[in-house]
């Protein structure tokens, strides 16, 4: 059952996303070569505490970070630890925020220093798909519109989207239905409705879109090594169209 949410909900979640936004604009501004990813997880871990919200990834089913770092051809759920940012990686950054009782998710890809035309093209595609994606959030179509649109940005420009991985519903818990692939049917799912609110979040290869997960269980990266990218918004469906609650104001 998909739950709609009241405006005095989505108010809510719209605090906690704009939370969620500022921090992601400041650890932005840390990303360079030398750093490592234990130093970003700290540094959100303080700005989160400051804005007086809870970190939503710290502990949740055991991960033991409150921000994911996901580097070059690793697609989600990478923990943060001793490496080193170099020139010309990229790095996702995904995490969320316990707000008021409610939670929002987002994620962002970013380069460090200097990066290639390949991995810069990815980058701006995903980016794309996720745009995408946000536009068919509106009353007049179904579930699966956002996947198909998702879907046909990345395929259309060469690349693929990861399969073994969705995006969901989200409100007062991390994950809610429905579950949202990013591949589908146009015209097909549940008809959407004013009230839902998803967090949307392509994970898109530059190879293939096979998948498999390291030996410390969460670390998910490309089968073939190819680099991954990766976009997330918590988005509402309002009577006038999709809001963006993550979006920095």
């Amino acid at each position: 059952m998909i739950i709609l949410k009241s405006e005095k909900e989505i108010e809510k979640m719209r605090m906690g996303g704009r939370i969620l936004a500022q921090v992601c604009q400041k650890l932005g501004e840390r990303i360079k070569p030398g750093v490592t990813t234990k130093e970003l997880d700290r540094y959100a871990f303080t700005l989160i505490k400051r804005y007086e919200a809870r970190p939503a990834f710290l502990g949740f089913k055991g991960f033991p970070a409150s921000i994911c770092t996901s580097v070059n051809d690793q697609v989600v759920h990478g923990i943060p630890g001793k490496y080193v940012l170099r020139e010309g990686d990229i790095i996702s950054i995904d995490f969320g925020v316990i707000y008021l009782g409610y939670y929002t998710d987002m994620a962002v890809t970013l380069s460090v220093g200097n990066i290639s035309r390949d991995a810069q093209r990815l980058i701006e595609v995903t980016k794309n798909a996720l745009a995408s994606g946000i536009a068919q959030m509106v009353t007049s179509k179904r579930l699966y519109d956002i996947s198909a649109a998702i879907q046909e940005c990345a395929e259309s420009n060469g690349f693929s989207v990861v399969r073994d991985l969705v995006g969901h519903g989200i409100g007062q818990k991390m994950h809610e239905e429905p579950q949202i692939p990013n591949f589908g049917k146009r015209s097909t799912g549940p008809h959407l409705k004013a009230g839902m609110v998803f967090a949307l979040e392509p994970m898109v290869n530059m190879g293939g879109y096979g998948v498999r997960t390291l030996d410390d269980n969460w670390t998910v990266v490309t089968a073939d090594g190819s680099l991954s990218c990766h976009f997330e918004h918590t988005v509402a469906i309002t009577d006038n169209g999709p809001e963006v609650l993550t979006e920095l104001r």
